[in-house]
């Protein structure tokens, strides 16, 4: 089976430095197969006959800290999973042109299990205005209209409201992922 792992925070600012080829050879020493990177940030698809995402990303993030020093967040989605995120995303949905489809406004946030109803209740949308946010099991879809980096949703904010893992990809890098496992 292919899956995509998800690395968070490597490579950002010249922190937590990895070169991709790297960690290509980090995953083959996890006898995961047919390892492809996509850009400096952290997007790894491979093969295992290994089923269980949580194991998987357990492994990663173990030998990344043995091997760097340094612990690092792993998300493992599964192939099913980058589809129905770029498929559901409320913010495609309707488009009119072709222009939307490539829109860079367009974020995907994804957790490490669906969070707890009390702690999404908290979390009041509006506050965040103009940007905005819909959550669907395991994903939350974005539109930030100032660019990710002047935004209040991040990483960090999601991670001590849901009490989850998260990890940001754009659309751009999503529909490129979506294209690398065809």
């Amino acid at each position: 089976m292919v899956f995509i792992a998800l690395l968070r925070g490597i490579n950002v600012s010249g922190q937590k430095k990895i070169l991709m080829s790297d960690l290509k050879i980090l995953f083959e020493n996890l006898s995961f197969s047919d390892v492809k990177t996509y850009i400096q940030s952290g997007n790894v698809i491979f093969s295992t006959e290994e089923s269980d995402t949580k194991l998987m990303e357990k492994k990663i993030e173990e030998k990344i800290l043995a091997q760097y020093g340094f612990q690092i967040p792993v998300l493992v989605l599964t192939t099913d999973e980058i589809k129905n995120a770029l498929d559901n995303n409320p913010f495609l949905k309707n488009t009119e042109t072709l222009s939307d489809k490539d829109d860079p406004r367009l974020y995907f946030t994804f957790l490490s299990e669906i969070p707890n109803v009390e702690h999404v209740k908290k979390i009041d949308v509006a506050l965040f205005a103009p940007d905005t946010f819909t959550l669907l099991d395991k994903t939350i879809f974005m539109k930030v209209e100032n660019g990710y980096g002047n935004t209040k949703l991040s990483n960090n904010f999601f991670e001590t409201k849901l009490k989850v893992k998260a990890t940001t990809r754009n659309l751009k890098t999503l529909q490129m992922i979506s294209q690398l496992v065809g």
